[in-house]
């Protein structure tokens, strides 16, 4: 028996300026844009691959072409991984020491082992997950590509200004 597969042609174009996959004005929750972060793909459409390096994020996401050069992942990934590793190895540690008699050589190059490997482990799905958590709340630069992505759903022309200095996000100005 002989199977056809529709190829890539046989499916209908998108209408202009839409990627296909991507319904424009659909958000993905906070929880699904740290998911996807996690696993090293675009907080946006989940397809395209958000790291370039091993933590360099990409300027755009290749795939949707969501910018991902807004964030602001510097110390949080870090200081997420140290905690988590932190106690997990200080956990280890101390149920050895209590139920298991184990040299203390051992215990002085598999600890610090475990923790390395750990932290490298973890360190890239981290700040994937605070890239995606950015995203989901509109932080920094996301803001004003969520914004527009609504308004071209809507169809609504409100325009928001986005300061970062604590000021009004309304478009008014704080003097009256």
């Amino acid at each position: 028996m002989i199977e056809i597969h529709a190829g890539p042609a046989a499916e209908p174009a998108p209408p202009a300026g839409i990627q296909p996959g991507i319904q424009p004005g659909i958000q993905p929750s906070w929880a699904l844009a740290m998911w996807r972060g996690f696993r090293n793909r675009c907080p946006h459409c989940g397809e395209g691959r958000l790291f370039h390096r091993f933590l360099k994020v990409r300027e755009t996401c290749e795939t949707c072409g969501t910018e991902l050069h807004h964030h602001r992942a510097d110390d949080l990934p870090p200081y997420l991984v140290i905690f988590v590793v932190g106690h997990l190895a200080g956990i280890g540690i101390l149920e050895t020491e209590m139920r298991l008699d184990v040299p203390l050589w051992f215990q002085m190059t598999f600890w610090p082992g475990l923790a390395l490997i750990a932290s490298l482990a973890l360190l890239q799905p981290t700040k994937g997950a605070v890239v995606g958590l950015q995203y989901a709340l509109g932080m920094h630069g996301f803001s004003a590509i969520r914004r527009a992505g609504a308004q071209a759903a809507d169809g609504s022309s409100r325009h928001e200004m986005e300061t970062r200095d604590g000021g009004r996000t309304d478009g008014r100005s704080s003097g009256s």
